[in-house]
């Protein structure tokens, strides 16, 4: 019966939480109570812990939807760079450039070229081929 008691529970607090629209309360309650009960937690901790969930959840949201409301440019990464539309740039150089140890031997680096190719290093003898 105690089990049939606890899906019952489970089912009024997902129902409840659809209700208060608290999605991150209803996706961990019961996985936090077990580890609750495991690491015998009181019940304001286990309390504090769900709440900072659904705090934590709401943020990371609020923060997605403002990024898509800003519109902003994708975000590019050398990971996502053809190199193959760009022939003249050496994939090792410019990868080697991005490790940054340049900065460390402070050694300047300017590319000169078309915005958004840099076809030419002036640090590093060239970034061309």
């Amino acid at each position: 019966m105690s089990s049939e008691t606890t899906r019952l529970e489970q089912s009024v607090i997902q129902q409840q939480c659809k209700v208060l629209r608290l999605p991150a309360v209803a996706g961990q309650c019961d996985r936090l109570a077990e580890q609750a009960l495991r690491e015998h937690q009181s019940y304001l901790g286990y309390l504090e812990a769900l709440l900072a969930g659904e705090v934590e959840e709401r943020e990371r949201r609020t923060v997605g939807r403002r990024l898509l409301e800003a519109h902003l440019p994708r975000l590019k990464t050398l990971e996502d760079f053809d190199f193959a539309q760009a022939p003249l740039i050496s994939a090792a150089r410019l990868v080697d450039l991005a490790g940054g140890g340049y900065i460390e031997r402070a050694e300047p680096v300017v590319f000169i070229g078309e915005s958004g190719f840099g076809s030419y290093c002036s640090s590093c003898s060239s970034l061309l081929n």
